[in-house]
């Protein structure tokens, strides 16, 4: 199985780097060293805030604007300017046991609780999709991946008002590996769901045992 080159996000970690000034005192930004990856399409919940705010994060509109970026800014500004860093290491595949319902979106709370945030219910940003969607990671670092496990909400789950647990998901398709590439693309066939859900990925790289957990904020349409 190959993996499909594509251009990078549209606001690549470089725009990250360049910020200086004020700001670049008070936070610690992703570089090429700490630099890993994460879905982007449809985006995971830090990257789509760190994509729509970056530039703007001080900025008091989100609070009506884009309420649950809001929030995830004012806990930990750090969650959105190292979206590519939500991972867990030495999990070996036992995903559950490392990472507790309720913790999906923050990996299990992990980087000492960093992306927390992530886990809040309420009215996340959705990126429209049809049954049958293309996922597209972002990995600067160029890991590759032995395999990615997707998964969609239950219908009977609401994202807006639940934590998400392991009993909220559906397990829609588990890959084979990719090779080490900046954009990894892979096509996921669903049928059944409409409306909200939270799409779950699994991304376990190839580099060692370095896995990633990332919720995509999804309207099917």
């Amino acid at each position: 199985m190959q993996a499909t080159a594509k251009s990078a996000p549209r606001r690549a970690l470089t725009v990250a780097a360049a910020l200086t000034g004020a700001l670049a005192c008070m936070l610690p930004l992703a570089n090429s060293a700490a630099a890993h990856g994460s879905i982007v399409d449809p985006a995971s919940r830090n990257y789509g805030c760190w994509e729509r705010w970056g530039d703007d994060h001080l900025n008091e509109n989100m609070a009506q604007e884009d309420p649950m970026c809001w929030q995830a800014w004012q806990d930990n500004p750090n969650a959105m300017w190292n979206w590519n860093g939500l991972y867990k290491n030495n999990v070996n595949g036992n995903h559950e046991a490392h990472v507790s319902s309720g913790n999906l979106c923050s990996g299990g709370d992990t980087q000492n609780g960093r992306y927390s945030s992530l886990d809040t219910p309420g009215a996340w940003k959705t990126t429209d999709i049809t049954d049958n969607f293309t996922m597209n990671l972002y990995d600067q670092a160029q890991h590759g991946a032995d395999y990615f496990k997707v998964y969609v909400s239950k219908n009977s789950y609401d994202p807006t008002s639940e934590p998400l647990g392991w009993e909220d998901l559906d397990l829609v398709k588990t890959t084979g590996s990719y090779a080490p590439a900046e954009n990894t693309t892979f096509q996921v066939n669903t049928s059944g769901y409409d409306g909200r859900h939270v799409i779950f990925t699994i991304w376990k790289a190839s580099h060692m045992d370095q896995n990633y957990y990332i919720c995509s904020d999804v309207n099917f349409a």
